[in-house]
């Protein structure tokens, strides 16, 4: 099968400590799970421990590729919540997920002390919104554990972040920021084939912004590094369609289709059976179209 001709076009590796993920043509699929009370999408559904590793069970049997423990919310408006607190909702978990399920795990947190642990206890990728900026620690923990990092960009803090987002170019700016988020990642010895690199839809930006930057991802891939892009259920999705919270499903499979075509290698995703199943009719019926061309 030939890869077609996007921007996402060609195979990439992604090292993350003693794996090596790679792609064809379709993205992987990061399930999320949200150990949290205050998600924007599923607080509280996860909480307890059994229930949170049933889903992640549930959603690797769905064609997850990768499981995302998060114990903070990132949801905007959201506080902060002590290492603790992380701690404690979030290593039971990893530490249960590490012994049932084969594909890798990621840890969601912008603090080391929870990048570590949760790396002992069986994650292999550290998800960081704050690209590794906001704990100094971070970075020494990333490069000495060789855990493949994900680096987000963020205008503001969730807890301010979409208190009127300005941008003279938002493409402009959010490439720029991810090219030096890269740069220091790797003089911190982190190695270019661990990060994949994250636009932060929703994240400090408003509905043009997200829409935007989903329509332009070709010039972010060209950073050279693949990019994860997280739209699953966003309110940016309920902006355009009208659509509650719990109707979003349609709109971010639409978003994820666009996200895939226009350069993402990695989707973060709450639906993850439907998101699969898009993403393969899309794949095939791109897969057709370059073989006729070919032929």
């Amino acid at each position: 099968m030939k890869a077609h001709k996007t921007a996402a076009s060609g195979r990439s590796i992604w090292k993350v400590i003693d794996q090596v993920l790679t792609w064809g043509p379709r993205p992987l699929v990061m399930g999320v799970l949200n150990v949290t009370p205050d998600s924007f999408s599923d607080g509280g559904r996860f909480l307890e421990p059994s229930v949170a590793i049933d889903h992640a069970l549930k959603m690797v049997a769905e064609g997850a590729n990768v499981i995302d423990v998060g114990g903070e919310s990132s949801r905007p408006g959201a506080e902060p919540v002590e290492v603790s607190e992380e701690l404690q909702r979030v290593i039971p978990v990893m530490e249960a997920l590490a012994r049932a399920i084969a594909v890798p795990l990621s840890v969601d947190t912008t603090k080391a002390e929870v990048a570590r642990q949760a790396v002992r206890s069986g994650a292999s990728i550290i998800n960081d919104i704050s690209a590794l900026r906001w704990d100094p620690a971070m970075r020494r923990v990333a490069a000495e554990t060789g855990a493949g990092v994900i680096l987000m960009h963020m205008q503001g803090a969730p807890k301010t972040m979409q208190r009127a987002p300005e941008y003279a170019d938002v493409v402009r700016e959010v490439k720029n920021f991810l090219i030096s988020s890269l740069r220091e990642a790797t003089k911190s010895g982190i190695e270019p084939e661990r990060i994949l690199l994250d636009p932060g839809i929703g994240f400090g930006k408003n509905l043009q912004q997200n829409l935007t930057l989903l329509a332009e991802l070709g010039s972010l891939a060209e950073i050279g590094r693949p990019l994860c892009v997280g739209v699953s259920r966003k309110s940016f999705i309920g902006a355009v369609t009208d659509a509650a919270l719990p109707d979003r499903l349609p709109g971010s499979l639409a978003a994820a289709v666009v996200a895939m075509i226009n350069g993402a290698r990695l989707l973060r995703v709450h639906d993850v059976p439907e998101t699969v199943a898009a993403l393969n009719m899309a794949t095939a019926i791109l897969e057709h179209r370059v073989e006729k061309e070919v032929s």
